[in-house]
């Protein structure tokens, strides 16, 4: 994996935030095109119903992402820093799920009633919906109590311990970086 791939694996949204990593000239943007947008779908894609997971995300999509994007990554930097969320940010989520409703579409399968939830609206709208609807889903989950940064000086991603030592991102991006400086801080000093 390198720095130009999103970090996934965290809770849905948090990986939606950590599509935004440091870079050498501050934050870059990894869900700049629609192309990125539809690879980072396609790495999300086992989570994603199926709705979503396979389409052809347009240009036109990218401004509803990008801004439940901006509201959920307001809310999880207030959560750091153990402050309340700006009301608007909690409310352009709520208003990101107000664009694309879900419904239960009734059908029958031949034996029984069967229900699906279903969006309806742009690709875009649908794909921010449920992008807000996994925001919400983690802002009322208690675990989020255990949200952090990484600790390297560097990055700002953000991530949900599975272990409560856990300090970086990932182990092989800032963890080996952390643990190469600390090593050649020891071996310098000692000289």
């Amino acid at each position: 994996m390198s720095d130009s791939e999103p970090l996934t694996g965290e809770a849905l949204a948090l990986d939606l935030v950590n599509t935004r990593p440091a870079g050498g000239d501050g934050r870059v943007d990894l869900l700049a095109t629609a192309q990125q947008l539809s690879d980072w779908l396609e790495r999300e894609a086992y989570r994603l119903p199926g709705e979503v997971s396979g389409a052809a995300p347009t240009r036109g999509d990218l401004a509803p992402v990008h801004a439940v994007r901006t509201h959920i990554e307001t809310v999880v930097r207030a959560l750091l820093a153990g402050t309340k969320p700006p009301a608007s940010a909690l409310r352009g989520l709520t208003e990101a799920q107000r664009a694309a409703p879900s419904v239960r579409e009734l059908g029958w399968d031949g034996a029984t009633v069967t229900a699906v939830s279903r969006r309806t609206g742009p690709f875009g709208d649908r794909l921010a919906a449920l992008l807000a609807d996994a925001a919400a889903d983690l802002f009322t989950d208690p675990a989020i109590g255990r949200l952090k940064e990484c600790e390297a000086g560097d990055c700002v991603m953000v991530f949900l311990p599975s272990h409560p030592r856990r300090r970086w991102c990932s182990p092989t991006r800032c963890g080996n970086r952390a643990r190469v400086a600390r090593h050649y801080r020891r071996h310098n000093s000692a000289d």
